[in-house]
């Protein structure tokens, strides 16, 4: 990453593919393990554990690569802020995977861009035009679509799985402001260890925190590299290819875990979702494709 947090596009799509494939995989995985873990660990538990491996590979690569020194107490409240914000997605994130279909999950988690587009003006002191309201409105069609309140109850899942998005597109906002005062290695490094602190303070509320087991270990194991990998791989790929590029091969999530949903808990393949999912990513992909045209004059 460049000093101004803009990665560089060298123009190579299909290494960019192969590793927003991996993305795909991971993320996948990581849902899986998330709900077979949900009937041992509760959510904070999950984040614990999660976090304890994120700390030791983070601090071990610093350590390796000589980055340690990047790692400074500047702008420690917007960390905070920030790792308030992801902890908070990825608990509702967990807990959605166990109370409504995978799909569903993962079609609402891709609403984030239009919170962002939303909360951008008023963190980021960025314009909010017509086209943007237009992206917005269509995006919220989607999700209407999927949740079909009125027709069906919304759940609470429905609601976990949004506020989730909501979550992670603060996320974006302040991991944006902080790449300009912060590198990525300072990032990884607060996120991991404020968010075991979280973890830990939350998980140990009620006195009892479950202890990690054979039978669980191989899923937290997955949940802890999951993550990492997933975003490591996504950002591979944003340096391979544009994002005109990259989106559509991560929209393919969608399908993969409907077909895992359906193969191994017998979760049905609802069009609604699919349609409601098309919408948005829709949105956001025109939004995209706006933001990267060249510029008259420019």
């Amino acid at each position: 990453m460049t000093a101004a947090g803009i990665i560089p596009e060298t123009g190579q799509p299909g290494r960019a593919a192969l590793w927003m494939i991996g993305a795909i995989v991971s993320f996948s995985a990581m849902a899986v393990a998330g709900r077979e873990l949900a009937s041992d660990l509760d959510t904070f538990e999950m984040m614990t554990y999660r976090s304890v491996i994120g700390v030791v590979i983070v601090v071990a690569a610093a350590t390796v690569r000589g980055k340690l020194g990047e790692i400074t107490t500047r702008q420690l409240g917007r960390h905070a802020l920030r790792n308030i914000a992801h902890f908070a997605g990825q608990n509702l994130w967990l807990a959605s995977l166990s109370l409504i279909p995978l799909a569903q999950v993962f079609a609402l988690e891709f609403t984030s861009p239009l919170w962002v587009i939303l909360l951008a003006p008023l963190l980021l002191g960025e314009r909010f035009s017509a086209r943007k309201l237009g992206v917005v409105v269509c995006g919220f069609a989607g999700i209407l679509i999927i949740a079909q309140p009125g027709v069906t109850p919304v759940s609470l899942g429905t609601v976990t799985a949004a506020g989730a998005a909501v979550c992670f597109a603060l996320t974006g906002i302040l991991t944006k402001q902080l790449t300009r005062h912060a590198s990525v290695t300072c990032i990884l490094f607060y996120l991991t260890v404020m968010q075991l602190v979280f973890g830990l303070v939350c998980a140990g509320v009620d006195g009892d925190i479950a202890l990690p087991t054979l039978a669980t270990l191989p899923g937290i194991v997955v949940i802890g590299l999951g993550g990492l990998a997933a975003h490591y791989c996504i950002t591979t790929a944003m340096t391979l290819a544009p994002a005109t590029v990259v989106l559509p091969v991560d929209f393919a999530r969608l399908p993969v875990i409907a077909m895992v949903g359906m193969l191994v808990y017998d979760e049905p393949i609802k069009m609604s979702v699919f349609l409601g999912a098309l919408l948005i990513f829709g949105a956001n992909y025109a939004n995209v494709l706006a933001e990267t045209r060249p510029r008259r004059g420019a």
